[in-house]
C-alpha cells in the first residue's frame, strides 16, 4: 500500500505533464479500438454465417443471373436438405444515404434456410399471404421508426419505378451476430413485374441459397451442383456461404489492412510519447534515485518504482480509453447511417486495449529504468541542489 502511494504521488508529481500524457493515451487507445470495431463490422457478416448454407451464383458474375428452373435440379442432388433463391432488389428509401441491403426472396423457403431470423407464427402467415408485404430487421424498423402496417416506398435502381410494400413483420436475430438491418419482399412480385415488361428475363434469379445435410460434405456438394451444370449457358460456381461473404470482404481487403495498419501505428506514437515522458522523469530524478541508493536501496527498488509509475499512467489512460470507446463507437455508427449492420465493440477489442495499455507502459520504461538502475552513486548526488 505505501508502494502504490508513493507510486501516486510520483506520477502526478508534474500534474500537467501527467495530464497531457494521460490524455494522449486516452486518445490512442480509444482509437486503437473504434479502428479494430471498424475491422470487426466489415467481417461480421462472415461470422454470422452458416455452415450447413451453400451459395451457388454463376461462374462469371454475379450480375450474371441463373434460370429459375435450376432449383428442381440442384434439389435432387446428393446431399442437398432444402434450396432457396434471391435477388438484390437496390431501391432507395428516400435518399441514398439511407441504404440497407433488401432481397427479393421466396419467403417460406428462404426462412425455412435462415432460422437465425425469428418472426411469430402470425407475421410469417401474414408475409407469406401478402404478395406486397415485407419483413424488415428490429435495428432497420428501429431506426427509421417502423411498425407492422407501414407502408414503405422504395425508388428502384436495378428496376426503375416507385415499389410500395407494406410491413407485415419485424424480424429480430437469433443473436448477435445476426444482422437485423435487412429487408426481404417477394420474388414472385418482383418477376411478375419484370415478365410484364420483359417477359422471359423474369425466370432468372441472383443466387441459389442451397441448404445441406452435413457441413462436412460442402466441397463434394459443391462440386456435384457445379457439374451439373458444366459447359451449359449458365455455368454455376457453387461456395460454403463463408467463402462467398469472404468474397465481399477481399474487394476491400486493402482498405482493412490500412485500417489495421493505422491502429498499431497510433500505439507505436503514443509509446514514443509515452517513453520521453518517463526518459525526462527519470532524468530529473537522478538525485533522488542515487540518495535511495545511498540509503541501501537495491537497484531493483528504483526499477520497481520508475515501471509502477509508467504502469500506472498507462493503465489509467488506458482505462479511461477503454470506456470512452463505446460512446465514440455509438457516434460513429450514428454518423455511418446502416453502412456497418453489426458493429459492437468485441471482448477481444477490449483485451487488445488493455494489452496494449500495459505494453506502452512496460516498454516506456523499459530503457529509463535500466539507466537509473546502474547510476553512479557519486555522480547522481553531485546533483543534489
Amino acid at each position: 500500500m505505501f508502494l502504490f502511494r508513493l507510486l501516486l504521488k510520483n506520477a502526478f508529481r508534474y500534474r500537467l505533464r501527467a495530464l497531457l500524457t494521460m490524455i494522449g493515451l486516452i486518445v490512442a487507445i480509444s482509437a486503437f479500438g473504434l479502428l479494430r470495431t471498424i475491422v470487426d463490422a466489415w467481417y461480421a457478416g462472415v461470422d454470422g454465417t452458416s455452415s450447413t448454407r451453400l451459395v451457388t451464383r454463376s461462374s462469371i458474375s454475379l450480375t450474371f443471373p441463373l434460370p429459375l428452373n435450376y432449383a428442381e435440379r440442384i434439389r435432387s442432388v446428393d446431399g442437398v436438405s432444402g434450396i432457396s433463391w434471391a435477388n438484390w432488389f437496390g431501391g432507395i428509401y428516400i435518399t441514398e444515404r439511407n441504404f440497407f441491403a433488401q432481397f427479393a426472396v421466396d419467403p417460406p423457403t428462404y426462412l425455412a434456410l435462415y432460422p437465425e431470423f425469428v418472426l411469430s407464427d402470425q407475421e410469417k402467415a401474414e408475409f407469406f399471404r401478402d404478395r406486397k408485404g415485407c419483413v424488415v430487421g428490429r435495428k432497420l424498423a428501429r431506426k427509421f421508426g417502423w411498425k407492422v402496417g407501414d407502408t414503405i416506398a422504395l425508388r428502384g435502381t436495378i428496376y426503375p419505378g416507385t415499389w410500395s410494400f407494406t410491413i407485415r413483420g419485424i424480424y429480430q436475430g437469433k443473436d448477435a451476430k445476426t444482422d437485423e438491418q435487412q429487408m426481404f419482399i417477394h420474388w414472385k412480385l418482383l418477376a411478375e413485374t419484370i415478365r410484364a415488361r420483359m417477359g422471359a428475363q423474369a425466370d432468372h434469379v441472383g443466387v441459389y441459397v442451397v441448404g445441406i445435410h452435413n457441413p462436412d460434405d460442402a466441397p463434394a456438394v459443391s462440386q456435384r451442383i457445379d457439374a451439373l451444370f458444366k459447359n451449359s449457358l449458365a455455368e454455376t460456381m457453387t461456395e460454403t456461404e463463408k467463402a462467398f461473404q469472404l468474397g465481399f470482404v477481399s474487394m476491400s481487403e486493402a482498405i482493412l489492412m490500412a485500417v489495421q495498419a493505422v491502429s498499431f501505428i497510433i500505439i507505436l506514437i503514443i509509446m514514443a510519447v509515452m517513453a520521453n515522458t518517463m526518459t525526462m522523469t527519470a532524468r530529473e530524478r537522478l538525485a533522488e534515485y542515487a540518495t535511495l541508493k545511498a540509503l541501501g536501496f537495491p537497484p531493483a527498488f528504483v526499477v520497481k518504482l520508475l515501471f509502477g509509475e509508467s504502469l500506472l499512467i498507462a493503465l489509467i489512460g488506458g482505462l479511461i480509453g477503454m470506456a470512452v470507446t463505446f460512446p465514440l463507437a455509438r457516434a460513429f455508427v450514428n454518423a455511418a447511417g446502416t453502412l456497418f449492420p453489426i458493429f459492437n465493440v468485441s471482448a477481444l477489442t477490449i483485451s487488445l486495449q488493455l494489452l496494449a495499455s500495459v505494453v506502452v507502459g512496460t516498454v516506456a520504461a523499459a530503457w529509463p529504468a535500466w539507466k537509473m538502475s546502474r547510476i553512479d552513486i557519486v555522480q547522481g548526488l553531485r546533483h543534489v541542489a
